[in-house]
C-alpha cells in the first residue's frame, strides 16, 4: 500500500464535530476498499462488512433496532465492544437497500461511531433501486492515482514533497518530466501503479489492463436497464477509448447505427459509474461557467493507461520525447484532464472547455477553470506565444489578465500582448504541476 491522498481527506472527515456517515463513490478498482483498510489503522476497532456475503447481508434484513444491529455486527466480526474509536465499513452496500436506510439511524442514534459505505455499482443504483437518506450522509469521490501518488509509489518521497509545494528546482525538471511521461504511459489505476513500482515491467501491466476492462464489460448487465442499452454500453466500452479527449457526436457515434437518444442514455449510465465524463463547452468569459448542453461534448475517460492500452498507442507514447507529440496531442489532453479531476474529491466535479460563440470560427480552449472570481483558460500546447490564437481571442474578451499553458518545459511566466495591445500573464506550467494550477494562480 502506497500513500493515497484520500487518507488525509478521510482524516478531515473523521475530525468533524457533526460528522455524517460517508459514502465513497468511484469506478471499480480505483482502490476504495484498500483505502479504508489503510485508514482503519487510525482506529482502536475496525468492523468490516462485505454485503456480498449472505451472512453479512442478513445482519440488516431483520427488524431489529440500530443498537441491536450494531451488536450483531460486533459478534459477526468477532470484535469486543470497547470505549475506543470504532470504524464500521460497509462494503458493497448496494446489495442491501435496508443497510442503506440504516445509515440515517447510525447518524441519529450512534453519532460516536465512524461509518463509511461503498459499492462498486452504487452510482447506477442511486435514485433507481436504492435511495440514500437525504441530509444524513455525505459523499467523497475516489479516483485513479494522481502523479504525486505515483511518486509516492515509486518511493520518490522528497520529489513528491517538492511537487506538492511547487518548488521543484530547474536541475530536477528533466527527471520529473520523465517520471510524468511514464505516469502518462501507465496511468493511475492503483493495481497498475503498485505493480509497476515493484517490477518496473511495462509488458506485465497488459494483463492487469485486460482484467480491469473485462470487469467493466462484465458489469454491463448490471449497468443496463434493458437489452438495447446493454448493447450500446458494450459498444462504447469497445470503441469509445479511441475518441479520448475528442469532441464527439452522440448520434451514430464511432460509426454505429445507434441514435443520439440511445447513445446519450448509455453514456450517462457510464458517467454515473464514473468510467468517463462528457465534458460540455462553455461560451462564458466571466463566472459562472455554464455548460452548453446542445453543443458537442468532449469525451474524457477515467484513466490514460487504459486509453493507451485499448487504443493500441502504448508504443507511440513510449517512444515520443514529448507527450504532446503522441496521438495528435490527445494523450496530453487526457492526462491533464485526469490530473485536474484528481485535485477534487467532490463527486460532482466536472471539467469544462471553452468555444467561441460565433459563426464561422473554430476557436477553442482545451480547459477553463474557475479560480476565485476568474475563469482561467488552460491550453495544452507548445510553440510560440503568438500562435496560441484561441487563447488570444479569449483574453481579448476577458476582464482578467492570467492565462495558462501546460507543456513539457520548465515553469515560467511570459508577458504577452494581444493584437489590440491588451497585456496578460501567460503561466507556462510543466505537466507535473497540472494538479497544482489553482494554488499556483492563487499565489
Amino acid at each position: 500500500m502506497f500513500q493515497r491522498n484520500g487518507i488525509e481527506q478521510l482524516r478531515r472527515w473523521a475530525s468533524k464535530v457533526s460528522r455524517k456517515p460517508l459514502v465513497l463513490r468511484g469506478a471499480r478498482q480505483v482502490g476504495k476498499t484498500t483505502l479504508i483498510h489503510e485508514f482503519s489503522k487510525d482506529f482502536d476497532t475496525y468492523l468490516y462488512l462485505n454485503l456480498e456475503l449472505p451472512q453479512a447481508h442478513s445482519l440488516f434484513e431483520s427488524n431489529r433496532n440500530i443498537e441491536e444491529i450494531l451488536t450483531g455486527i460486533y459478534l459477526f466480526c468477532d470484535k469486543p465492544i470497547t470505549d475506543g474509536k470504532t470504524l464500521l465499513f460497509i462494503d458493497e452496500i448496494q446489495n442491501s437497500s435496508k443497510a442503506v436506510m440504516q445509515l440515517r439511524y447510525f447518524y441519529e442514534k450512534l453519532p460516536d461511531l465512524y461509518v463509511i459505505a461503498a459499492g462498486s455499482l452504487l452510482e447506477n443504483l442511486i435514485n433507481s433501486q436504492i435511495s440514500f437518506p437525504v441530509g444524513r450522509v455525505e459523499y467523497m469521490a475516489v479516483r485513479p492515482c494522481s502523479f504525486d501518488e505515483f511518486l509516492s509509489a515509486m518511493d520518490e518521497k522528497e520529489l513528491r514533497k517538492a511537487l506538492i509545494e511547487t518548488r521543484i528546482p530547474e536541475n530536477v525538471h528533466l527527471k520529473t518530466i520523465s517520471l510524468f511521461h511514464t505516469f502518462t504511459l501507465i496511468g493511475g489505476m492503483p493495481e497498475v501503479v503498485g505493480n509497476f513500482a515493484k517490477t518496473k515491467d511495462l509488458v506485465s501491466l497488459n494483463d492487469i489492463y485486460n482484467t480491469l476492462l473485462q470487469g467493466y464489460r462484465d458489469d454491463v448487465r448490471k449497468y443496463a436497464r434493458n437489452e438495447t442499452m446493454a448493447h450500446v454500453i458494450t459498444y462504447i466500452l469497445e470503441k469509445g477509448w479511441h475518441f479520448a479527449a475528442q469532441r464527439i457526436a452522440l448520434g451514430n457515434f464511432a460509426g454505429s447505427s445507434y441514435k443520439a437518444r440511445e447513445m446519450g442514455e448509455a453514456f450517462r449510465t457510464l458517467e454515473k459509474a464514473m468510467l468517463l465524463e462528457l465534458s460540455y463547452p462553455t461560451v462564458n468569459y466571466q463566472p459562472p461557467i455554464i455548460p452548453e448542453l446542445k453543443r458537442k461534448p468532449k469525451l474524457l475517460w477515467l484513466d490514460t493507461g487504459l486509453v493507451n492500452y485499448v487504443a493500441k498507442i502504448q508504443k507511440e507514447v513510449f517512444n515520443v520525447k514529448d507527450i504532446l507529440d503522441a496521438w495528435r496531442g490527445m494523450v496530453a489532453e487526457q492526462i491533464v484532464a485526469q490530473e485536474l479531476l484528481a485535485a477534487d474529491n467532490n463527486v460532482s466535479a466536472k471539467r469544462d472547455f471553452w468555444i467561441r460563440d460565433a459563426h464561422g470560427t473554430d476557436a477553442e480552449i482545451d480547459f477553463v477553470l474557475q479560480i476565485e472570481d476568474k475563469i482561467i483558460p488552460v491550453e495544452v500546447k507548445t510553440g510560440h506565444n503568438s500562435k496560441l490564437k484561441s487563447l488570444h481571442i479569449f483574453m481579448e474578451n476577458s476582464s482578467q489578465n492570467i492565462a495558462v499553458r501546460v507543456w513539457s518545459n520548465s515553469f515560467s511566466i511570459d508577458k504577452v500582448k494581444t493584437s489590440s495591445g491588451k497585456q496578460f500573464d501567460l503561466y507556462n506550467i510543466p505537466f507535473y504541476y497540472t494538479k497544482m494550477i489553482p494554488q499556483i494562480i492563487s499565489k
